[in-house]
């Protein structure tokens, strides 16, 4: 991939992103239309057991959080998608776990808006033990705020290691086609933290 190929592009050309994001979007709903043709609402399968299947129905946020504010967490969630727009507009070469992460988001938090939009509450079945029943959609959103959030916290603690921005747009990281941060002895990746050491004139490249 060339290195200017994706620069400061709006996320609605990003057809990778969007791809990914339409699977999560596309799992999520089929799920969700399974358990409601198949487990009538607080119906568990199996009856007991650490893992079941519970069929609720939630008004509120991820996790059951923010009861009955179903047309609120509407409008916040169309806020939410049209933020990650412009997250994803103000890198100058998002990195590839920064896309998956932003397309995790995406995709679940279409999932859930569909489901307020069209019934009025989210679908929820995933039940695990003690901890409130959960979605796919729910899942996907969580996992991309933690791989955003440690994305950001690598980009703060490599920018405070030097006085000036030494970022250098035509270095590419290897894994994950980030952008590379100079160091005085080689690079790092700002969004995955891989390094490269540069190696002296003769040394021989392990």
């Amino acid at each position: 991939m060339s290195p200017t190929a994706n620069r400061r592009r709006p996320v609605y050309r990003d057809w990778n992103l969007l791809q990914l994001a339409a699977l999560v979007l596309a799992l999520d709903q089929l799920t969700k239309f399974v358990v409601l043709q198949t487990l009538a609402r607080h119906q568990s399968w199996p009856i007991d057991g650490f893992f079941r299947f519970t069929h609720v129905y939630n008004t509120g946020s991820a996790f059951g959080l923010f009861q009955d504010q179903n047309l609120v967490l509407l409008v916040v969630s169309v806020i939410g998608i049209v933020v990650l727009g412009f997250i994803y507009g103000s890198q100058e070469q998002p990195g590839r776990l920064m896309r998956v992460s932003i397309a995790l988001m995406l995709g679940g938090a279409a999932g859930n808006l569909l489901d307020r939009a069209i019934l009025g509450h989210v679908t929820d079945f995933i039940d695990v033990g003690p901890w409130p029943v959960f979605n796919l959609a729910d899942s996907a959103i969580v996992t991309g705020l933690i791989a955003l959030a440690w994305l950001l916290a690598i980009r703060r603690e490599g920018s405070g290691r030097r006085t000036a921005p030494a970022l250098n747009p035509l270095s590419v990281c290897p894994l994950c086609d980030g952008l590379m941060i100079d160091l005085p002895n080689g690079a790092r990746c700002a969004d995955c933290g891989v390094r490269e050491r540069i190696m002296s004139a003769g040394e021989p490249r392990q």
